[in-house]
């Protein structure tokens, strides 16, 4: 998912010395070890988001059914993909009325648009662990551009020998770009649900042998 990365393509590209000779890429060992494909633990990692409710509080919610696949390049973090698909019925606010209401046409119409999907396009590192992540959200049937900032957690083995990477990260979009348009008028002025909707990730993935 293009969380790795090495100095930049100017600074590492091969140069010729005085001598005539190559200097050779500058690539961390490390990092290039998990260079791979890894598919997202569910039980380990959470999709997110979080939306003004009544002009004064907040309503977190998360999606429980999702998955994912994703190609890291330890050594060209550009070469990496993801891919990640989310069932819009396994919404969940803890409120089985909210979550129906969620589920219907009003939103997102789950049993005619039962995924809502990311897919990867271009990823680039801000500055130390940080990376943005830039691809395309599909939510019922309108695809636009998306970028998610993200900090790698790290890489370790569990207990089972599942070699595994983490990282988590958030964004915001305005959920009427994508046709989420439902809403109501409170009395006191303003509307029930916000415009804008944060998400976030919390992910866990597993390196395929």
């Amino acid at each position: 998912m293009g969380i790795f990365t090495r100095r930049s393509r100017q600074d590492a590209a091969d140069t010729t010395t005085a001598t005539g000779s190559v200097a050779t890429l500058d690539v961390d060992p490390a990092l290039a070890a998990l260079t791979g494909r890894y598919t997202v633990d569910p039980a380990h990692s959470s999709i997110g988001f979080t939306v003004r409710h009544a002009m004064v509080t907040n309503v977190r919610g998360s999606f429980g059914d999702f998955e994912g696949v994703l190609e890291l390049d330890g050594t060209d973090p550009t070469r990496s993909t993801a891919v990640i698909d989310v069932r819009t019925a396994s919404v969940d606010t803890g409120i089985g009325d909210r979550d129906a209401h969620l589920r219907g046409g009003d939103f997102f119409d789950a049993e005619t648009f039962p995924l809502m999907s990311f897919r990867s396009r271009e990823a680039r590192q801000l500055g130390g662990s940080t990376f943005r992540i830039t691809g395309d959200l599909t939510i019922k049937d309108v695809t636009r551009p998306l970028s998610i900032d993200l900090e790698l957690n790290g890489s370790a083995t569990d207990v089972y020998g599942n070699e595994r990477v983490g990282f988590e990260g958030s964004t915001e979009i305005l959920r009427s770009e994508w046709g989420l348009t439902w809403n109501a008028a409170i009395e006191t002025g303003g509307v029930m649900v916000s415009d804008k909707v944060k998400l976030t990730f919390d992910v866990s993935a597993i390196k395929q042998g």
